[in-house]
């Protein structure tokens, strides 16, 4: 209890409320306060009131003002305080400083808390032999562990959430009734005398071990070049060793996953725990503070020629997928296994990870050898983030476990809460009222019936939580998407998006800057307003009001949706616009062709995604694919140095948009006398240099000086950072998403930063 600041002489002492938003909960944050009043003399008492912190101080008043600052500046590491109210009251005659019970009855701004990664506090005690939680799989305190995947509903507290079905034991209970203790009320403290537990079994087999030794079972699986499917934080992990190339051989065909990268998970070793990651890649300052940060996402690295990794990793590329440890569990199989382990996620490809154990021992029967279970439920799933550092900064090219719910805001008000849906590739939703938006986990690609029921589930979860009903949906104009399907099934009013009008007003939304954007939103492909596909257009414009100004010269798409997978269908069919053959065409029967002169199921693009896939096809021999953007990041890949770019030829069509004709460009990409790296080169130079020529004839044209740089073609680091020194150099300011992936997931954020902006001017 805190002791009375002593009042000396003149003083006066006064009470006060101060009111604090932003990230204060589940973050440790009242218990913070409660040991900032005793140090400072302070008595009264705090509350958490659904989203905001209450806190009544009294004390003399130069006391209470460094109480108010350091509220705010010595705010514990995972929280992000705003004083939102400060109001002098009638003075208060407390003995101490309290801990009040939260309240359920505020009207406050609520703040659901994304999963932490274990803290060096916690990591030491799991490796301490004299600790009661030593090797314990499931440690954590208020700076660290679970949350969102654990949250039945708000306010948070134990019972409220999965935990609630284990009881405390006397010791646990002890510290989480302790304001003094880091574990007062952490909602999912446990030990391993009352918490969760993990067992270990064997595909096909009865009976499973326990606790340590179902950790040693699982250690000994995964050095025997076993795949073992591992309970995490937010969903199951399947796991191999990482330098056997038959290990991961297997894994792929199992998974059928023949080509798509696999991320790494590296032990922790040395003074910044990135010492065993620096043997296999070469890391950037930036890349090492997205590493160690508290998201501890996947972050892309260059692999080290030097390398033991195995080669069918990430087959023809460059990078590597790298993440750290980021829960108990994680770290004691890492720690005792003492190298890298593949740890990709345990589903069915495109679908959400999976959660469940007995749906995981269902499902994925087939894939794992062994099973590392636990007993803790798993409310709702959370993938790994991924960020890739492009143009000097790390972006986000999947939001997960650790940054998401992630919430925004608008500069413009909703009229009425609305209901994001996205679109159909990365899916993900948004929940929008006032200004505020708040953005899920990544979900996954919407087209089987478990990616739509855990999108219902997430929908309906981000209303409950956060206390707001939408009373509108927002979706792509394109109704063969599932999202837009759903969105018409609902009983509340419906409102369509563009695909492209969407990316561009979720970059213009992020970064709220006044007068008009040019946007380049260039993809694989979109809906245009015109009923074709689009995916490579510049938008002039802001939020909310678009007008397409500049293209690519259109082309049809032989087998429309089929070239996603086949991008050989792109390349031919920029040969046959113009007239020209193919000698390696896979097309041996001629159907395509066929169906291409007489426009059936030949729909008109002008996506530079298309473009990529065809000079994959003809650079890199990618006539098939097994993953979305396979030909176009082997592409980028195999270019080093930048050539000198083709000059395309910009012209007026006859709907007045300009567009670049890209045929000076096929006969580089298709010239087999050039090396494949130097046609690579020249493609990418000849793009960038394209965007440029666009940017400057629109700015003779119109009064413009920011750029944007929208959709998943600029996920292409090469590419991006080509086009942003370029745009750069002529004086434009150039302005790539940060908070939000700059592709498909960031649909549902762009819709509703459009009908905001919309319903603003209306």
């Amino acid at each position: 209890m805190a002791e009375p600041a002593v009042k000396q002489a003149g003083e006066t002492l006064e009470s006060v409320r101060i009111t604090l938003s932003g990230h204060v909960q589940g973050v440790g944050f009242r218990p913070f306060v409660y040991r900032l009043a005793s140090r400072h003399g302070v008595v009264g008492q705090v509350q958490n009131r659904l989203g905001e912190v209450d806190v009544v101080a009294s004390g003399p008043a130069e006391v209470l003002r460094r109480f108010e600052t350091e509220l705010v500046t010595k705010a514990p590491p995972l929280s992000r305080p705003v004083v939102t109210g400060v109001e002098r009251i009638e003075a208060r005659h407390d003995e101490g400083f309290l801990i009040a019970a939260s309240s359920a009855d505020a009207d406050a701004r609520i703040f659901v808390p994304p999963d932490y990664f274990m803290c060096d506090d916690c990591r030491r005690e799991l490796q301490d032999p004299r600790d009661r939680r030593y090797r314990y799989p499931f440690i954590n305190c208020t700076q660290c562990g679970p949350r969102y995947t654990l949250i039945e509903s708000l306010p948070y507290d134990r019972h409220n959430t999965s935990m609630a079905s284990f009881p405390l034991c006397e010791d646990c209970e002890r510290e989480y009734l302790d304001p003094g203790n880091r574990r007062f009320h952490a909602e999912p403290v446990a030990c391993p005398a009352c918490g969760p537990r993990v067992s270990f079994e064997v595909t096909g087999t009865d009976g499973a071990l326990e606790s340590d030794a179902a950790l040693d079972a699982a250690i000994a699986a995964l050095r025997d070049g076993r795949i073992v499917a591992v309970k995490g934080i937010g969903g199951y992990h399947l796991m191999c060793d990482a330098n056997s190339a038959a290990a991961v051989a297997e894994l792929r065909r199992r998974k059928q996953r023949p080509d798509k990268p696999l991320a790494v998970m590296f032990p922790i070793t040395g003074k910044d725990g990135l010492d065993a990651l620096r043997r296999h890649a070469i890391l950037s300052d930036a890349e090492l503070e997205s590493l160690a940060s508290p998201v501890r996402p996947i972050v892309l690295v260059t692999r080290r020629p030097s390398s033991t990794l195995a080669d069918n990793v990430a087959p023809a590329l460059r990078e590597i997928g790298a993440f750290l440890p980021y829960s108990p569990l994680h770290q004691l199989l890492l720690g005792a296994f003492g190298g890298p382990l593949v740890a990709t996620s345990g589903n069915i490809s495109g679908e959400p990870v999976l959660t469940d154990s007995d749906e995981a021992a269902h499902r994925l029967d087939a894939v794992a050898d062994a099973f590392l279970h636990h007993d803790r439920p798993i409310v709702r799933p959370a993938d790994d983030p991924v960020y890739r550092r492009i143009g000097g900064r790390m972006r986000p090219l999947r939001l997960g476990r650790g940054c998401a719910p992630l919430e925004l805001t608008l500069p413009w008000r909703q009229a009425e809460p609305v209901l994001a849906v996205g679109g159909h590739m990365k899916g993900a939703l948004a929940l929008s009222w006032d200004d505020r938006v708040v953005v899920s986990p990544h979900i996954g690609e919407m087209d089987s019936p478990r990616s739509l029921a855990v999108f219902e589930r997430v929908a309906a979860d981000l209303q409950a939580l956060y206390g707001v009903e939408a009373k509108a949906v927002v979706c792509d104009a394109h109704s063969g998407y599932t999202t837009h399907q759903w969105a018409r099934r609902q009983t509340v009013p419906v409102e369509t998006v563009w695909h492209h009008e969407a990316h561009a007003s979720a970059v213009a939304a992020e970064f709220a800057r006044p007068g008009q954007w040019l946007m380049f939103a260039w993809d694989g492909v979109g809906l245009g307003d015109d009923g074709t596909l689009w995916g490579g257009e510049a938008l002039l414009g802001s939020a909310g009001v678009w007008r397409r100004v500049c293209s690519l010269r259109p082309f049809r798409l032989p087998g429309g949706e089929r070239a996603g997978r086949e991008p050989w269908r792109s390349a031919a069919a920029l040969h046959w616009e113009c007239d020209r053959r193919w000698p390696d065409c896979p097309d041996e029967d001629g159907l395509a062709e066929f169906a291409w002169r007489r426009e059936l199921n030949s729909p008109v693009t002008s996506a530079a995604g298309r473009l990529f896939d065809a000079a994959a096809a003809l650079i890199c021999g990618q006539t098939h694919t097994s993953f979305e953007a396979q030909g176009p990041m082997q592409l980028e890949a195999m270019a080093r140095t930048p050539r000198h770019p083709v000059y395309l030829s910009l012209s007026r069509q006859r709907n007045g948009v300009l567009a670049n004709n890209w045929e000076p460009l096929l006969e580089i990409i298709a010239d087999t006398a050039r090396s494949p790296r130097e046609r690579a080169e020249i493609f990418h130079a000849s793009l960038a240099q394209l965007i440029v020529q666009q940017a400057c004839r629109v700015r003779y044209e119109h009064d413009i000086d920011q750029v944007g740089l929208c959709g998943g073609v600029f996920q292409n680091r090469l590419l991006a950072e080509l086009a942003i020194e370029g745009l750069t150099r002529r004086g434009f300011d150039v302005l790539l998403p940060e908070q939000l992936p700059c592709n498909d997931a960031s649909l549902c954020y762009g819709q509703a930063a459009h009908v905001a902006a919309r319903s603003a001017r209306a």
